[in-house]
Order: structure tokens, then sequence, then C-alpha cells
């Protein structure tokens, strides 16, 4: 088990790809050996924004992705023929990134975590941790996002604290348990695939 905490003040910031908003970067891979760390060799990206007027998510030919409201609510994400309902926070959808999405925004301003990852390269799962309990965490990367004020959690027998707007990266080389004991936080999970 190797565990990194990602201070809120280290993330980095980009424009979306279709140029409308800002990303605060949280963590994210690129293919091995990739010249340039851009959309096109991304392996996945964890990351939040603001969602203060409502229009067009870019188009991401090959990405799926995931998405869950962890301030404000009332966010509709409209798509030809359906829609995907996050008007309650901490409710995940997960969508493609070919999808033209429009959003409709019903009470105002709302931030977002995205997980997204290439296709084939990667599952990937987003879970609110809401209630204090344990739960099975896989090999693979895992990334423990403190929401509103500190976060205390458990992994197999070591305790941390992650401080409000962090974010602990843990990669997993086996099956472990993690036991959130206080707080809020958003949890995200890659697997690489192959």
């Amino acid at each position: 088990m190797k565990t990194k905490l990602l201070n809120s003040q280290d993330y980095t910031r980009s424009p979306w790809k279709n140029g409308g908003g800002i990303f605060t970067d949280i963590a994210d891979a690129h293919r091995p050996g990739a010249t340039a760390k851009d959309w096109d060799s991304l392996l996945w990206r964890f990351a939040s924004t603001p969602i203060v007027a409502p229009g067009p998510f870019s188009h991401m030919p090959g990405i799926d992705r995931l998405q869950m409201v962890v301030r404000g609510r009332g966010l509709v994400l409209k798509a030809p023929g359906q829609e995907f309902d996050e008007r309650e926070p901490f409710t995940t959808v997960r969508f493609t990134g070919e999808m033209e999405i429009v959003t409709a925004l019903e009470a105002g301003p709302v931030e977002v975590v995205n997980l997204m990852a290439r296709r084939g390269a990667a599952e990937i799962e987003l879970t609110a941790l809401r209630q204090p309990g344990e739960r099975p965490l896989s090999a693979g990367t895992h990334l423990l996002y403190a929401v509103s004020g500190n976060c205390g959690i458990r992994l197999n027998n070591e305790e941390f604290i992650i401080p409000g707007g962090s974010t602990l990266k843990a990669e997993l080389s086996a099956a472990s348990k993690l036991t959130l004991i206080s707080g809020l936080a958003v949890l995200g999970s890659i697997q690489l695939i192959g």
C-alpha cells in the first residue's frame, strides 16, 4: 500500500476541453511515454469543477465519465432522448464523452466531481461516503476527497485525517478494507485494464 496526501493548494487548474469553464485537477494519469500530457494521452482524470451557467459539455470521444454534485443542487444533464438526474447531491451518473449533453441548473450554481477514463483502459467507480462504516476496496488506485471539513478514515490498520478540500491517494496492490470514521468523502476508484 502506497499513500500520498494531495493538498488542495497544490491542485492545478485547466480549461474545459470546450473552453466553457475551469477544471480543478486533483489527480490524473497518462499513457506511459506520452510526449504530451493532453486529452489524447489521458488514461484517467479526477477533478472538480463549478457549473455556474447552463451550457454544453465538452465532446470527449472514447472517454467514459462519472459525475456527482458535491455542492448545491438541482443539476440535470440533458442528452437527446434522455436525461441524467443529479438534482440531489451525491448522486452518481455515468455517461459517455460522445453524448451531446447540455446542463440545466434548477436551483443555481453547483460544484461537481468528475472521474473520467479512456474507454478500455480503466474501470472506474465514484461513490459518496456519508455514513461511518467499512467497505472493501479492490487493488487499484483510490482517491478519497474530503468534500467539506476534515475527514477521518482507516485504511487496513492505518488511520488518516484528510484536511477539508484535500485528497488521499492510495495505490493498493491487494484487496483492502476502508473505514470511514468521520466526515464526508467522495471515493474515486480506478482499476487499469491490462
